[in-house]
């Protein structure tokens, strides 16, 4: 249980990918939403394509603050790991 004093500290890189990740969710939500709103399967697909623009965007953003504010607390390899597997992510999903 917190105390009424307790002050909860966040770091700002934590705090920016928080908040990615909120907007993000609110796009997916209001894509949902609008897809049933319209109640077409053309339209849909439509709101469906721009998605798949917006979880790369938010997935290299938020990575990259990530790696920004871990710079320093985590060995060059795990760091160089993780980017070759980001890399990866991004490009399985341009191919065919």
């Amino acid at each position: 249980m917190l105390g009424d004093n307790m002050i909860i500290i966040i770091e700002k890189a934590l705090l920016f990918m928080i908040t990615l990740r909120l907007i993000s969710g609110s796009i997916e939500i209001t894509a949902a939403l609008l897809m049933v709103k319209f109640n077409d399967l053309e339209k849909a697909f439509y709101i469906n394509s721009l998605l798949a623009l917006v979880g790369p965007v938010i997935l290299i953003l938020t990575t990259g603050i990530g790696l920004y504010g871990l710079a320093g607390k985590m060995p060059l390899t795990k760091s160089i790991g993780l980017v070759c597997g980001i890399l990866l992510i991004l490009y399985s999903l341009r191919s065919k």
